[in-house]
């Protein structure tokens, strides 16, 4: 497994540096490679939205069977399952998906994470976006951190607290080079945007997904703080192909939902015992 797992990222290395040589660009060639990956996930992403977005407009009528059947649980999912199939719904489409671009993402993170070993990779930019460097490091540069014997503090070193008191207790340096950390920094507040729109079109009506729309592009954005920006690049690009792709997939089920009813006229009133 472990064979088969480092041959997949040869592979995608390969095609990154083939993307590379074509376009002199490390940027572009990671955004090629996004498309390429896109592409090839789409069957997939394709099912996964419709069937998120479908059982997202079936939550009142779900609402209404639970209110009815609230306690014949055997007879609730019977038409539960009876609604999905009417809708050409399943459940499982929503997850599925998701278990098998797993493993891809994680790939790409280590082959993008490890394109800095690549000579030309080093101090590469794109859109003045630093490849090879995340927010904290780009920080760190723009204020010169040091250890106590004066040389550069290692990047795996670096932590979310000691550059923000350093850039705070540094602000004549933070802002003198603006230019090092801030495209790095916009970048990471464009995904934070990308994630919670996704999750504000996905949540939509659903107060019980509202929290999780604003505690994600938080959480993620705390996550990224130590991302390099190749990696970013090839996440904001991907997030922002998602957005537009679900905003299709939400015009077209819109309209086909409407053939439907979204809910009963009248709530079902439960049987009495006469």
């Amino acid at each position: 497994m472990g064979y088969l797992w480092q041959q997949a990222g040869n592979f995608l290395m390969w095609l990154l540096t083939m993307f590379y040589d074509v376009t002199n660009s490390w940027g572009l060639a990671i955004i090629i490679l996004t498309l390429l990956v896109r592409l090839a996930m789409h069957p997939l992403t394709q099912k996964q939205m419709v069937s998120m977005q479908r059982m997202q407009k079936l939550q009142p009528r779900l609402k209404v069977l639970q209110d009815k059947y609230q306690d014949d649980k055997e007879t609730l999912n019977k038409e539960v399952m009876a609604l999905y199939k009417e809708n050409k719904i399943n459940p499982a489409a929503g997850c599925f998906p998701l278990l098998i671009q797993l493993p891809i993402f994680i790939l790409l993170y280590n082959v993008l994470r490890d394109a800095s070993t690549h000579q030309n990779f080093v101090d590469a930019t794109f859109l003045t976006i630093r490849l090879d460097g995340s927010f904290l490091s780009t920080i760190a540069s723009a204020i010169n951190l040091v250890d106590a014997a004066g040389q550069s503090v290692p990047v795996e070193q670096l932590g979310f607290v000691m550059v923000v008191f350093s850039a705070m207790t540094n602000p004549s340096l933070l802002f003198a080079n603006l230019g090092m950390w801030l495209p790095n920094a916009i970048l990471l507040l464009v995904i934070a945007f990308l994630t919670w729109y996704q999750q504000h079109l996905t949540s939509s009506g659903n107060p019980q997904m509202a929290m999780m729309g604003w505690f994600m592009p938080l959480f993620l954005t705390f996550i990224c703080l130590s991302i390099q920006g190749g990696v970013l690049l090839y996440w904001g690009v991907s997030s922002l192909m998602g957005v537009v792709h679900q905003l299709r997939i939400v015009r077209k089920t819109n309209m086909e939902m409407q053939e439907k009813p979204v809910l009963l006229k009248e709530k079902p009133t439960h049987k009495t015992d006469s």
